[in-house]
């Protein structure tokens, strides 16, 4: 699933693309995915209506948009669910099985493709307003990152997975900033040091910000691509060779520690899976 750096990536690709551009038609092939919005209503409000600025919002995308004659702002709410990808195409290029939205620009359509239709494209906010600060929010310090973990006595990685505590973290980042800051993710929330709770951050800020670094390299032409191309921190089946592997972590279970040199573990918790080295991250 695309987790923060991937969603931010695809929010600077689409920007520029989309901001100005007006919505001549819409088409809605997936109706599942407008939930709770209803067809005729995500139609009425969209037709017509110009493309003002994209944000990212945890793994939400946020596009603002306004209608002819209003000074009322619109926002539409993106999530990528598992497989959904977002991209312009001509409008003459054939549309993919599994488009679920097809907004046309004139000559170019904006697609929203999901496989399995368990993301988003909706006028209802509502899940974007109950995230928790960004990563980088200038009030979301050390100090409150560790005053908010002490809440809670659940296990620092399921805990990091908690939209509502930090927007953005997912499976991936999660078990890779542990591992950074060479903590279990075994540990209790509230068992973690100012200390650590500092390291931590700055390991959850410094792996997202490689993977966007990383991601913002690589040039997006989703309407080609046959892979969905979002995963650019570690290498997904089939990449190109662009791709560069960077996970110390994730998914290399029974695998060396780049560190010490012995083997990744995996177990299961809150239904995902962690990997970490029980060496390296015995704190």
């Amino acid at each position: 699933m695309p987790e923060l750096p991937e969603v931010e990536v695809l929010a600077r690709h689409l920007r520029p693309l989309l901001i100005g551009k007006t919505i001549c038609d819409v088409e809605v092939r997936r109706e599942k995915v407008l939930r709770p919005t209803t067809t005729s209503n995500f139609k009425k409000v969209l037709r017509g209506a110009k493309f003002t600025d994209l944000q990212r919002r945890g793994k939400y995308l946020l596009f603002a948009l306004r209608q002819k004659n209003s000074r009322k702002e619109i926002l539409l709410l993106g999530h990528l669910g598992m497989t959904g990808r977002m991209f312009l195409a001509s409008k003459n290029a054939p549309l993919p099985k599994h488009a679920a939205v097809v907004l046309n620009l004139g000559a170019r359509d904006f697609i929203y493709e999901d496989t399995r239709y368990f993301g988003r494209l909706t006028l209802d906010i509502s899940a974007a307003e109950k995230l928790g600060p960004e990563p980088w929010d200038k009030h979301f310090t050390p100090e409150r990152f560790q005053e908010k973990l002490r809440t809670s006595r659940q296990p620092v990685k399921v805990k990091l997975l908690d939209q509502s505590f930090i927007a953005g973290v997912g499976n991936i980042y999660a078990s890779e900033a542990l591992f950074r800051a060479e903590i279990s993710p075994r540990r209790a929330a509230n068992k973690i040091s100012p200390a650590a709770a500092k390291k931590l951050l700055a390991a959850i800020r410094g792996v997202l910000q490689e993977a966007i670094d990383c991601g913002s390299t690589i040039p997006l032409n989703f309407a080609a691509q046959k892979t969905d191309g979002l995963f650019y921190f570690g290498r997904a089946a089939g990449a190109p060779d662009y791709y560069e592997e960077r996970l110390r972590v994730y998914d290399r279970a029974g695998k060396p520690c780049c560190n010490c040199g012995r083997p990744i573990k995996r177990i299961v918790q809150a239904a995902r899976s962690t990997f970490y080295c029980p060496h390296c991250q015995n704190a």
